[in-house]
């Protein structure tokens, strides 16, 4: 098969490196015989990416809001007309089913929009009469500068698109880094990116393994990181940007996210939306559904159909749209079944394993997994660590109060779920779940761009996205302006006028 990589896109044109650090392969974990790209990667071209960056955003910042908007609208169209492309684009690169890889794409067309109409609203510049007596202030919002997006895997397009929008259009530039395990999708969107015009420097692609990503973030010349991936990845960025005390970091670093269904809720409902919850791309969202709290008295009835509905799912290639496609790596399938043995061993009882899916393609395929949780414990590996595949916790709970401590338990704080018909209950989880979304008969996955997302504690750094991401994007600005004349009257004692 041809070897679509192109290189690097710094100053809007594809770079190779002259002389690599390295390589990578990029096969589809649909069917790792199909192989998508070699890329070559070289630590040089972090100097050159940012140097891009950094020359246009003079000019870019100085642009106003309606010519930036002018660029956007363009990829927006661009987006739009092959919106089908960049959808099999993504399947292909990350498994993902083609009907959910065109809901991704979809996302990605409506983050302009949303952004442009609702969230700039923001950051518009505010009037303060009588800031101080007699003297208007102002609150201005200005691009920080060279922000520097570091992308995940399992949504490789609308998640940093989510920070690119917003980043571009408040005057930022970008160097966008794609997850080394979804190339092809950043390199396509240089592709489309380089179609709608945008002046030299302003977006730019690397590509790398985790140096490239370590030297990207600890750059002189990055201002901002705007990342969503692990609690371990967003840590290391921490650390390396530890004595970089005036970046803005925007870490989305995932969730242990647990849904609660007591025993006045829609059985059928919270059944269906609780297995979109937790088997939706393969378990591999942050938002995910990790844990199921569910009320005795609906357990065994809820758990009946719960468990016939997750036999039937369907597990396949991306091209034949089933339910759910195969994990991103051979890691993540170790990793996926090391952690059922750890729940077995810590006392969990296994209702239905998880185990590698053989099938003509020779792809990452797993099925669902189910673990009932007999003893809750704040010490289980298991129970607190955030696994990224099919699997499902399940515990029976009865008091509403000792169930919200168990939705606090696990040190991440992303997002819950409440189902029932008594609003106050979900009510007392807003007031009480140390979460950044609570939902109301609802599953946990599935934000909306016009809302905030991001969590407490391990999920994130209380810089939320989606709808607020202009806000971490931009620095605001206060302005103190008198047009009155000089009154003399009004000196301090001891300080005189001096003809």
């Amino acid at each position: 098969m041809i070897n679509l990589y192109k290189g690097d896109y710094i100053n809007s044109e594809f770079v190779k490196p002259k002389k690599a650090d390295g390589e990578f392969q990029d096969l589809s974990p649909a069917d790792k015989k199909d192989h998508i790209m070699t890329v070559l990667y070289s630590f040089d071209h972090v100097d050159k990416v940012c140097e891009a960056a950094k020359n246009a955003f003079a000019s870019w910042s100085e642009l106003s809001f309606q010519e930036r908007a002018s660029y956007l609208l363009k990829l927006k169209e661009i987006y739009s007309n092959r919106k089908n492309e960049l959808a099999e684009a993504i399947a292909r690169d990350m498994g993902k089913p083609l009907w959910e890889a065109l809901t991704e794409a979809q996302a990605m067309i409506g983050k302009i929009d949303i952004t442009l109409t609702e969230s700039m609203k923001l950051v518009e510049t505010v009037e303060v009469p009588n800031a101080l007596p007699g003297v208007l202030g102002k609150i201005r919002f200005k691009p920080r500068g060279v922000m520097a997006v570091v992308g995940p895997f399992n949504f490789p397009g609308h998640l940093p698109n989510g920070h690119i929008i917003p980043a571009l259009i408040t005057g930022n530039t970008v160097v966008f880094k794609p997850s080394e395990w979804t190339p092809y999708v950043g390199q396509f969107m240089a592709e489309l990116f380089h179609e709608a015009g945008f002046p030299k420097g302003v977006f730019n692609v690397i590509q790398g393994l985790g140096e490239v990503g370590r030297r990207l973030v600890a750059h002189e010349l990055v201002d901002g990181i705007l990342f969503t991936g692990s609690y371990d990845t967003g840590l290391k960025i921490k650390q390396e940007t530890m004595n970089h005390y005036w970046k803005i970091l925007a870490l989305e670093m995932g969730g242990k996210n647990a849904s609660v269904v007591w025993d006045d809720a829609s059985l059928e409902k919270a059944v269906y939306e609780n297995l979109q919850g937790a088997f939706l791309t393969t378990g591999q969202r942050c938002s995910c559904t990790s844990r199921l709290l569910l009320h005795k008295n609906i357990y065994d009835q809820f758990m009946d159909k719960f468990y016939k509905a997750a036999k039937k799912l369907t597990i396949g290639h991306w091209k034949e749209n089933p339910f759910m496609g195969p994990l991103v790596n051979d890691t993540s399938v170790e990793n996926y079944l090391r952690f059922q043995g750890i729940a077995t061993r810590e006392g969990a009882e296994c209702l239905m394993r998880g185990k590698v899916l053989e099938r003509d393609q020779s792809g990452n395929y797993v099925t669902p997994s189910i673990y009932i949780v007999n003893d809750p414990s704040e010490t289980s590996v298991y129970q607190k660590t955030e696994i990224f595949g099919p699997n499902l916790a399940v515990y029976k709970v009865e008091d509403f109060d000792q169930t919200l401590e168990l939705v606090n338990s696990t040190g991440y704080g992303l997002v819950t779920s409440i189902f029932s018909a008594n609003k106050a209950l979900y009510e007392r989880a807003n007031q009480k779940a140390r979460v950044g979304l609570v939902n109301w008969n609802r599953s946990t996955v599935g934000a909306s761009s016009k809302l905030p997302f991001g969590g407490m504690d391990k999920s994130g750094n209380d810089r939320s996205s989606a709808h607020f991401a202009v806000y971490y994007c931009t620095v605001p600005v206060a302005n103190l302006e008198d047009p009155t004349p000089f009154d003399k009257t009004k000196l301090p004692p001891g300080l005189e006028v001096v003809d």
